[in-house]
């Protein structure tokens, strides 16, 4: 294929004799900028959702193709964002389709110095055999004085800037209803 090209194919000569005079379409555009087709028009579907990192709750739209995400963006119908995302929210798509992503649980024994990869319905039953230890051994049922305490000071919780609002009321309510007292959200810390 021949590169070199002809006086009538530079872009200010298209744009002076065309019809782009201001020069921000056709008659800027290469053969291999036309050939190129954005992921979002050959997607299968866009679902919409909320970005996971803050408690704003900026709408996004997932463009999926062939079951994968191939683009998230922000969804312009949201009356929260109005189609922006801060920086973190706009790098949602390497959240979920980065290679370093951890896809698997991985326990490693107490002394050991090796992972060992665990199914997820047993890492689930080793944090809850071990919150009801934990609540159990420290639980305090009445101070010196007789009063009801009802508390446990065997565990605590911190929620992150990474859930929304709904997810953190619902572990707050989760701790709280275990007996804990000390919740705290990284956003105060």
């Amino acid at each position: 294929m021949d590169i070199r090209k002809t006086f009538l194919e530079w872009p200010v000569v298209r744009q002076l004799t065309g019809g782009d005079p201001l020069g921000r379409g056709a008659a800027v555009q290469s053969a291999h900028t036309k050939a190129i087709t954005a992921r979002t028009k050959t997607a299968d579907r866009v679902v919409r959702s909320v970005c996971p990192y803050c408690a704003v709750g900026c709408g996004q739209r997932v463009f999926v193709k062939d079951e994968k995400v191939v683009q998230i963006e922000g969804d312009p119908d949201s009356p929260v964002s109005r189609g922006r995302l801060c920086p973190k929210g706009s790098a949602s798509t390497q959240l979920v389709t980065s290679p370093g992503r951890a896809t698997t649980m991985l326990y490693r024994a107490p002394r050991s110095t090796t992972w060992q990869r665990i199914g997820v319905e047993e890492a689930t039953d080793m944090i809850a055999d071990r919150m009801i230890e934990s609540r159990s051994r420290r639980w305090q049922d009445t101070d010196e004085q007789g009063r009801p305490l009802r508390r446990t000071m065997g565990m605590a919780a911190l929620g992150g800037a990474t859930l929304d609002n709904e997810e953190n009321y619902l572990i707050k309510k989760l701790f709280t209803a275990l007996g804990a007292i000390q919740i705290e959200n990284q956003a105060r810390i």
